[in-house]
């Protein structure tokens, strides 16, 4: 049988990927932090879909955790169709109040555990693979008071367009999906709030990110941006000055302050 792999399948945009595919009756396996939270998705997904997905607790900033999953796919003799990664974290302060362990955390998350799980997905592929990175339209320019998020996610999109061209021919399609504001979390929909009309044109709920999202990997875009105004944003903003465009962020991002949910 072969499966899709969703990371952060308990939270907002990774609970769109999931319904959205059990819509569609597909095998998926679940990877997120906390076994309890999976397994009540498991039973609301079983209840409403008829769809039984397998569950699987993993952290994926622990390397041998990762080294443990791969183990567990070959044990379980499990075939890989999609690859999802969406977990991360959105810490977001001044460089200066990290903590060594929270910059670990980070960048592990961000980067480091999705491009380990595409190396891993890779020895058990079916025949055509499809992976899904999703990165941030926060990722297209460096971001002061976010710098750490920006980084890893910009990281993440460069990782993912060269290993679209590393693997070329093999059966694989890679997709770097850059959204912008999505309303999942309360502490985001404030800020999608406090941006006023541009925060809400340019916000995507979950479901159309994901629906849009295996779309464009089915026919292995490079890079998708969701939304009319993200687009926007992304090409109009091009042309500026770097300086100015630091300056602008700086002001508006050193007024907000949130630590890893």
């Amino acid at each position: 049988m072969e499966y899709t792999i969703v990371t952060g399948a308990c939270g907002g945009l990774g609970g769109a990927f999931v319904q959205e595919l059990a819509e569609k009756g597909e095998p998926m396996l679940l990877l997120g932090r906390n076994i309890s939270r999976l397994a009540d998705l498991r039973v609301k997904i079983c209840a409403k879909y008829g769809v039984e997905p397998l569950i699987y607790e993993l952290d994926l900033t622990d390397e041998k955790a990762r080294g443990r999953f791969c183990e567990y796919l070959a044990e379980n003799g499990i075939t890989v169709k999609r690859l999802i990664n969406v977990a991360g974290a959105d810490v977001q302060k001044q460089f200066a109040d990290y903590t060594q362990e929270k910059l670990a955390f980070q960048t592990r998350v961000n980067f480091e555990g999705a491009a380990s799980l595409c190396l891993a997905v890779f020895a058990y592929k079916a025949k055509t693979l499809e992976i899904i990175n999703v990165s941030s339209v926060s990722g297209v320019y460096p971001m002061p008071y976010f710098a750490v998020y920006s980084a890893t996610k910009r990281a993440l999109w460069s990782f993912s367009v060269a290993l679209r061209e590393e693997w070329k021919g093999q059966g694989v399609k890679v997709t770097a999906v850059l959204p912008g504001a999505i309303p999942t979390r309360e502490d985001i929909k404030e800020q999608i709030q406090g941006q006023g009309l541009w925060g809400k044109m340019a916000a995507c709920s979950p479901a159309f990110v994901a629906k849009k999202s295996l779309k464009a990997v089915s026919k292995n875009k490079r890079t998708y941006i969701p939304g009319f105004w993200n687009k926007v944003m992304y090409f109009s903003t091009k042309l500026l000055p770097l300086s100015w465009k630091l300056k602008f962020i700086a002001k508006r991002w050193s007024k907000i302050e949130k630590d890893a949910f």
